[in-house]
This record gives structure tokens, C-alpha cells and sequence, in this order.
């Protein structure tokens, strides 16, 4: 587990604080109790929403990466007819679902999406560049996304365990509470 110290932030996600004492927490905060646990649970909350996010993000990045690997291997399948007689038959995607199928003869350049209902031709030399560009950009972000995730993980594991920490001491502080009042009372 990580502490306060290790890690205050990862790309605004905040670090949790580790409590090893929860009255010196509760004093130092200025909280009593149940404004500690709403706190928490408020940040258990928000850890949830960002954690969401985060795996949708990674969702549509493990969608995208095999995309623009299946258009690196149309280009250089494109590139190595390059220059030969043969022609290229192939199935393509007009709408979704809906697929015709065309006759590629030495075909010198491609046309690629580029979102935004922009599609730009290129050479395939500059396609292949630009393809490998966004794959390893998108290889890059898949990886640091999966470090935010594993930190966001380490995050919510601490404040769950804080929780029970704040709500077990509040226990035993009631029953210690209980205890001396029953015995203050066998006294009288």
C-alpha cells in the first residue's frame, strides 16, 4: 500500500492518506465522526466516477489499437502489390453492415479517417508513418491509463480500509464510553 508520503497526486487524481491514528486524524482535521466517514465516503464516490471514466477510456482504447493495426496490414498488403500486375480483391465496410467489394489495382495511395468526418489521401509510405505514429501513441496511453487505474485501485483500497478504521475506532470509543459509565454507576 501506498502512504501520504509516497504519492500526493497521479494526473489529479488524489492520493488517499493512510491513518494509522484515527483520533490524532479526526484532530487534526478539525471533524468529529460522522463528518470523517461522509467525507470519505464522498471520496470513495468521486474515486468511482474517475475509475469509470478510466475504464471506459481503456475500452475504447483496446478497441482502437486493433483498428489501426488491421489498417497498418491493408496498407502494406497494398504496398507489397505495389508495382506487380496483380489486383487486390477486397471487402470494405459502406455503412455498418453493409460491405462491397472492390478491385484494387496497383494502388498507390490510401484514404484514411481521420475523424470528425475528415478522410485525407496519402501515399501509403506516409499512411504506414502515420499509422505507426497513432499505434504507438495509443500503445503509449493504454499503458499510462493502466498505471491511473492500478493508482486509482491502490486509492480506493486505502480509503475502504480508512473507513472501517474511522467506524471500528467509533466503536470501540462508544463501548469504552459505555463501560466507564456502567462503572461509574456500580459506584454510586
Amino acid at each position: 500500500m501506498s502512504t501520504s508520503a509516497s504519492a500526493t497526486e497521479r494526473r489529479g487524481i488524489p492520493a488517499a492518506a493512510f491513518v494509522e491514528d484515527v483520533q490524532t486524524y479526526l484532530t487534526q482535521l478539525n471533524l468529529d465522526v460522522n463528518s470523517a466517514l461522509a467525507f470519505l465516503q464522498e471520496r470513495l464516490q468521486q474515486y468511482r466516477v474517475v475509475e469509470m471514466k478510466l475504464l471506459a477510456q481503456q475500452r475504447d482504447l483496446q478497441a482502437k489499437i486493433p483498428d489501426i493495426e488491421k489498417c497498418l496490414d491493408v496498407v502494406a498488403t497494398l504496398q507489397a502489390k505495389k508495382g506487380t500486375s496483380e489486383a487486390i480483391i477486397a471487402d470494405f465496410e459502406v455503412s455498418e453492415g453493409i460491405y462491397s467489394r472492390a478491385r484494387v489495382e496497383d494502388g498507390q495511395s490510401v484514404c484514411l479517417w481521420l475523424g470528425a468526418n475528415v478522410m485525407l489521401e496519402y501515399s501509403c509510405e506516409e499512411a504506414t508513418t502515420l499509422l505507426q505514429k497513432n499505434l504507438e501513441n495509443a500503445k503509449a496511453s493504454l499503458e499510462v491509463l493502466v498505471a491511473d487505474l492500478q493508482f486509482l485501485r491502490d486509492q480506493v483500497t486505502i480509503t475502504q480500509v480508512t473507513i472501517a478504521r474511522v467506524y471500528n475506532w467509533d466503536v470501540h470509543q462508544r463501548r469504552l464510553r459505555q463501560a466507564t459509565a456502567g462503572v461509574a454507576t456500580l459506584e454510586s
